[in-house]
């Protein structure tokens, strides 16, 4: 009898242990099944997809607007740099026309430190050493301006000058009429015709000079006082040409 209860017992406690595995496993596997479904759901919600979508595209259009932002910081820090450097070198300018040669070089020395490529800069320093009595240091910046800007006018029209100013008038007047070749400049004129007055040229000086004199009666005046027009000034053409 405790035999047939013993198995008795063993039979239920393995039929309850098979139920409960049963369920269980039911459990989970209605749980993966509504995962699935729900999985499914996201996956496929329209809704859901134009939301992500709309997502990815504020993230794509923010990146795209800080880049455009930072592009025109860039732009107008770059700018108001280039216009820094251009007042510098005006600077230099105005100082060499106020014959302070010295301090002319020394700003523009500074601007093209700062920016090695502008051609601007070397023109006037150089021209300002020609003054200084740097002659071959001048040309040397001269000739760096027209290899940066080779038919910058001003730097033909300084070459010239500092030929003249150094009295290698043949050079002088090939540099002049290579500015003329780019640019129809009244003091190139003017230059030309005063190296012919020094050579007592009366012809090419007079065909110079009128020239210069098209432009403005200033250049006539000039003339009038013009040292270089000496050789030259009591001739009959010269005459009538200035003093009438």
């Amino acid at each position: 009898m405790n035999r047939l209860i013993k198995k008795l017992f063993i039979l239920i406690s393995i039929s309850i242990l098979l139920l409960c595995v049963s369920c269980s496993s039911s459990e989970v596997h209605s749980k993966m099944q509504n995962d699935e479904v729900k999985h499914g759901s996201n996956i496929n919600d329209p809704a859901k997809i134009a939301q992500n979508d709309s997502n990815k595209m504020k993230q794509k259009t923010a990146v795209q607007d800080a880049a455009i932002i930072q592009k025109e910081k860039d732009a107008q820090k770059k700018a108001e740099w280039e216009k820094q450097l251009e007042d510098q070198y005006q600077l230099g300018y105005n100082t060499f026309f106020k014959k302070n040669y010295a301090d002319a070089i020394k700003i523009e020395s500074d601007v093209i430190q700062q920016d090695p490529s502008f051609y601007k800069a070397y023109n006037v320093k150089g021209i300002a050493q020609c003054y200084a009595g740097d002659f071959n240091g001048g040309m040397a910046n001269i000739n760096k301006s027209l290899q940066l800007k080779p038919n910058y006018g001003y730097a033909l029209f300084n070459k010239a000058l500092a030929y003249e100013l150094y009295r290698h008038f043949d050079e002088a007047i090939t540099w002049y009429k290579k500015d003329l070749a780019v640019e129809n400049y009244v003091w190139t004129y003017y230059g030309i015709a005063s190296i012919y007055g020094r050579r007592g040229d009366v012809a090419n000086t007079v065909k110079y000079l009128k020239l210069a004199i098209s432009f403005g009666a200033y250049t006539k005046t000039a003339a009038k006082t013009e040292k270089d027009f000496d050789n030259v000034r009591n001739s009959k053409e010269f005459q009538s040409l200035v003093y009438n």
